[in-house]
């Protein structure tokens, strides 16, 4: 059922953003694209499955040779910075060339209570210019992130964090501003889902470089400091110095969400991996404290990143930003390299799958030479580790933007044994999975080989209780507020609500602390919509398609960030609103869908009465 009240009379455009269409949206995608969209948006249709004009067919990437990229055996921890120069400031520090940005929220006070000083790290944006994905095609430039090792890379060094330790992380801009091709050389970093003040929580609007600031920037600047507490979420509520520890993270990941260019800048290379460790988690699978989960630890601690991508006949890397159904990548592309090798110890590994997008689904399994599929224990769903472990699974299914956590052991294979992930999931076009769904088979985009014993006895275990969830009211749902969200595709622009995005002006004002129940719906044939809502996790409440209630999938039975709303699907998530203020979005994270306007600002407000915890985020306009 649509939201009521609503819906635009057909035949008038949804609204368009304000503040002169920001920068006449972007001088329309870098020039290009308006004479690709009117007529989508002149032709009066409501654009549902059967009256859809026909996506552009964009000729297949041509062939690699698999297996020769091998995969580093073990990831380097970007290492802390004794000191930044300039050094940090609360204050943004636009003289000593910083962007504009808003005050740190609580920084005195949170560096205070927690009683240690911020880790300091750096990363750059740079262009990396003869990456190699495959021998097949030629060295060529992408854009990526850089640490203390000279050149970028995609993904950008992972960073090891841990709850109760707080990082100030400046990132510069060093892309050629020069640029020409898909993407655009300014960027905002977001680390997504930390529990992060708004002003670094990498607003689309908050984009920066030396020459150009976003229209929720002061002013352009070479950096932009982001300052992540790692307190977890809940900490003005249980008064305890870092928060409730049952809303934990483990698995996170950063990267670029420039307004209208997030989709291109992403296939460009911009993101990489964040890790956060707490006392149950640590990261240590040899750790003496009584409770530590002791799940396989650094250097069997592995991100893995699929994302897909298209070359040009030449083997070029190509995009074509201004097709409103974005590109379907036919190739995928694991940790930068097409069919690469991972080689692996006889033990156990914990794996942490990352689906970059922009728009290409998985349904990934292990396999043998002769394609007899194999068991994994599945721990964790956008970096949330679940309750308990899912055991003897052969099958694990996540959309853009979600991860999932999984745990192989190697040591039940003879030294010298191959192996392949396989992605089962048929998908032909952007609007996400055929309705065939799984196949029985699939290509095969990595392939492991045992080679080696480890070199000390594997202690790692996986134990039959993982985290708790947070305790549910069912009065506090009851009593909560309830918001819908209509995610819909009309006349060829993409919609909340029968809205465009507007930077400027906020679809809802939340009050800190409060608990609310979003009403999720996409009640449009044809389309599949992975919503990420910033800031905060949320729980599923119920599930209905076709207006029938549904099983919610185990995977999906804990905290969550990502909610993939189905056909004719509507979701109720129970969702909170804690400790910081300022400005956030939520958006479909089918990132083609998010740069044509998928998306929403929700502003979370001081309390009636209650100046809040802390100056730094805007309130928005309403």
């Amino acid at each position: 059922m649509k939201a009521t009240g609503l819906r635009h009379r057909k035949g008038q455009l949804p609204n368009p953003p304000d503040s002169t269409d920001v920068e006449a949206r972007r001088t329309f995608l870098k020039l290009g694209a308006a004479a690709m969209l009117t007529p989508l948006l002149l032709n009066g249709r409501r654009a549902g499955a059967d009256d859809d004009p026909e996506p552009p067919v964009f000729p297949p990437s041509p062939p690699t040779t698999p297996w020769q990229e091998e995969l580093p055996t073990a990831i380097t921890p970007l290492p802390a910075l004794a000191a930044l120069t300039p050094a940090p400031t609360v204050a943004p520090n636009i003289a000593g060339g910083e962007a504009g940005r808003a005050p740190h929220q609580r920084y005195d006070e949170l560096i205070s209570a927690l009683g240690v000083a911020p880790l300091l790290y750096e990363l750059k944006a740079k262009e990396q210019p003869d990456w190699v994905f495959n021998p097949a095609y030629p060295p060529q430039p992408i854009w990526g992130y850089e640490g203390t090792t000279p050149g970028a890379t995609s993904p950008g060094p992972t960073i090891f964090a841990r709850y109760g330790r707080p990082i100030l992380c400046r990132i510069r801009n060093q892309l050629p501003q020069n640029h020409v091709g898909f993407g655009t050389p300014e960027i905002s970093t977001h680390l997504h889902n930390l529990h992060t003040p708004s002003e670094s929580d990498g607003f689309p609007g908050d984009f920066y470089s030396a020459n150009k600031a976003g229209p929720t920037l002061t002013a352009p600047g070479e950096f932009k400091d982001h300052f992540y507490p790692n307190i977890y979420a809940g900490y003005d509520q249980l008064q305890n110095h870092i928060g409730d520890p049952n809303e934990a993270l483990g698995t996170l990941w950063y990267h670029d969400h420039t307004m209208d260019f997030t989709a291109p800048n992403l296939v460009r290379g911009l993101f990489g991996f964040y890790f956060i460790f707490d006392p149950l988690d640590p990261g240590n699978e040899r750790d003496p404290i009584p409770g530590a989960l002791r799940l396989p630890s650094h250097p069997y601690d592995y991100p893995l990143s699929f994302a897909d991508k298209r070359f040009d006949a030449n083997g070029i890397l190509f995009y074509d930003q201004f097709n409103p159904d974005g590109v379907l990548g036919d190739k995928v592309v694991v940790n930068g390299k097409i069919e690469p090798v991972l080689k692996v110890a006889a033990r156990k590994y914990r794996f942490r799958l990352l689906n970059v997008g922009p728009s290409r689904f998985y349904g990934l399994s292990l396999v043998t030479p002769s394609n007899v599929r194999q068991t994994f224990t599945y721990i964790a769903n956008d970096g949330n580790l679940l309750p308990a472990p899912l055991l003897n699974q052969t099958l694990v299914s996540f959309s853009v933007a979600e991860r999932a956590d999984i745990v192989v052991d190697f040591s039940r294979y003879p030294i010298g044994t191959e192996l392949y992930l396989i992605n089962r999931l048929r998908q032909d076009s952007t609007r996400g999975p055929d309705g065939t769904g799984i196949g029985s088979n699939g290509p095969r985009i990595l392939k492991f080989i045992v080679d080696r014993f480890p070199p000390v006895q594997d202690l790692s275990q996986v134990p039959a209780a993982l985290r708790p969830l947070p305790p549910l009211s069912l009065a506090e749902i009851a009593a909560a507020r309830v918001r819908r969200w209509d995610f819909d595709h009309d006349r060829g622009v993409w919609v909340i609500n029968d809205r465009l995005f507007n930077v400027q002006s906020a679809r809802a004002q939340i009050p800190q602390g409060a608990a609310e129940v979003w009403v999720l719906i996409n009640d449009d044939d044809g389309w599949q919509h992975p919503i990420h809502i910033h800031f905060e996790e949320g729980r599923i409440l119920s599930k209905t398609r076709e207006g029938r209630n549904v099983a919610v999938p185990l995977h999906e039975r804990g905290r969550k960030d990502v909610f993939l709303l189905g056909e004719d699907e509507t979701l109720r998530v129970f969702i909170r609103f804690r400790d910081f203020l300022g400005k956030y979005v939520m958006h479909c994270h089918n990132l083609i869908h998010e740069d044509h306007a998928m998306m929403v600002r929700f502003d979370i407000v001081a309390q009636s009465g209650n100046p809040g915890p802390g100056g730094g985020g805007s309130s928005g306009s309403g």
